[in-house]
């Protein structure tokens, strides 16, 4: 990668939510904001390469992204009124700053408005992933365990339905908050998740950007909404995963469980800051929600000195109720390896091989089934099990550890 190529990728993951909220705030359509915006970084390769990079990159793309929408809205423009409307948008390009609501910031005023309750709470998400988040459409189809095609299509649905209800693109008030903040959480939490292990095997295994935005925009949910106990979770939650990241992927890039990490590498100050939460929600004595639910499993992992000092009752306790208000296949998944853990591999592949039938293109699943067969003896189903997550894999790191476990297997050892 050239050095304007190394320019330009570090001004599109630190600018392109930024303008596409801009603009989308001015014009009122996502297409055209982010058509605008892509139309405008592609200028600026041009232009970078013979003129050098601008004083203030965000500006100058914020300024010719405006410019390009208006072409485009002039372009389209039939009727007088829209010609009209799009001289004073033109106008509005140079003038005073517009009013910005309950929500201060450009990034998370759009996840806000992109979480609007009129689309489903999927397509919520799918869009402000695509808008905000910037990731590709097949990034997004991989969070959600989908195909890309139908990801495309529900992102383009979405679209369609703002401009076909004539949803009003307005900066979000106070009122409007509450309603909005299950969906910006979802969109949050994934854009963290796949910072902390992206399911590209064309990225890096680990995108610490993603998840340092992440967890900036869900600091500032929390000054907005203080009193949300999910929003604190969400936090807590992201904190002590965050706290692992320096001990997530060894020097030679390969994945390191949980139960290898040096855990002196970890952050401790994170793992502080995120304990504190967990308290502060247990004592307001209220039911948990999803979130705090998860983010108390990450407290009793980060409270262990060691991998074997796990209190593993109490993981699959927590387990038990995420349950009752998350009966996903994937938390299934999850409380199973749990419960591996404290009832032995016997137990836990019944309860894993019961969701084959949803897991089944879900690498993790695979690979969880791998483990428990390894610890069995059953040498060549493990293998089996190995080689078809890392077909499933995206992340170089993760198949990095997948081959490796496998391949300790060998090849000549039969099953107990």
């Amino acid at each position: 990668m050239s050095g304007l190529d190394e320019v330009v990728a570090r001004v599109h993951r630190d600018e392109w939510a930024r303008v596409v909220a801009t603009i989308a705030r001015r014009f009122g359509d996502l297409d055209v904001a982010e058509d605008a915006t892509a139309e405008a970084f592609a200028t600026a390769v041009e232009r970078w390469r013979d003129d050098g990079l601008p004083p203030n990159p965000g500006a100058w793309l914020t300024t010719t992204a405006g410019r390009k929408a208006l072409d485009r809205v002039r372009r389209e423009s039939r009727r007088d009124e829209k010609q009209r409307q799009a001289l004073m948008l033109g106008d509005q390009l140079s003038g005073p700053p517009e009013p910005t609501g309950a929500v201060g910031d450009e990034r998370l005023r759009l996840v806000f408005t992109c979480a609007h309750p009129a689309l489903a709470m999927e397509s919520r998400v799918a869009l402000t992933l695509r808008m905000v988040g910037g990731l590709t459409v097949a990034e997004i189809a991989r969070a959600f365990l989908v195909q890309e095609t139908a990801m495309a299509q529900r992102i383009t649905r979405a679209k369609a339905k703002i401009r076909a209800a004539g949803i009003p693109w307005r900066v979000p008030e106070a009122d409007d908050l509450p309603t909005r903040v299950a969906g910006v959480l979802a969109v949050l939490y994934l854009v963290f998740n796949e910072g902390y292990l992206a399911t590209s095997a064309d990225a890096d295994p680990v995108r610490a950007d993603l998840t340092a935005e992440a967890v900036r925009l869900t600091r500032l949910v929390r000054e907005l909404l203080p009193d949300d106990g999910e929003v604190a979770g969400l936090l807590a939650l992201m904190l002590l995963i965050e706290a692992r990241r320096g001990a997530r992927v060894s020097p030679h890039g390969e994945l390191v469980t949980l139960d290898q990490q040096d855990r002196g590498a970890w952050d401790r100050d994170l793992v502080a800051e995120g304990h504190a939460l967990v308290r502060e929600r247990l004592a307001s004595g209220r039911p948990p929600g999803r979130y705090q639910l998860l983010a108390a499993i990450n407290a009793v992992h980060t409270d262990a000195r060691d991998a074997r000092d796990t209190d593993w009752s109490q993981v699959v306790a927590l387990y038990d109720q995420l349950v009752r208000l998350d009966p996903s296949p994937v938390v299934a998944l999850n409380r199973a390896v749990a419960v591996g853990e404290l009832d032995g591999p016997h137990v836990a592949l019944a309860q894993v091989d019961a969701l084959a039938g949803s897991l089944d293109g879900y690498h993790a699943f695979h690979a969880a089934r791998a483990d428990l067969l390894r610890r069995l003896g059953r040498s060549a189903d493990a293998r089996a099990a190995y080689d078809r997550a890392i077909d499933l894999a995206g992340n170089s790191a993760e198949s990095a550890y997948l081959r490796r476990r496998r391949d300790e297997l060998g090849t000549a050892e039969g099953d107990a």
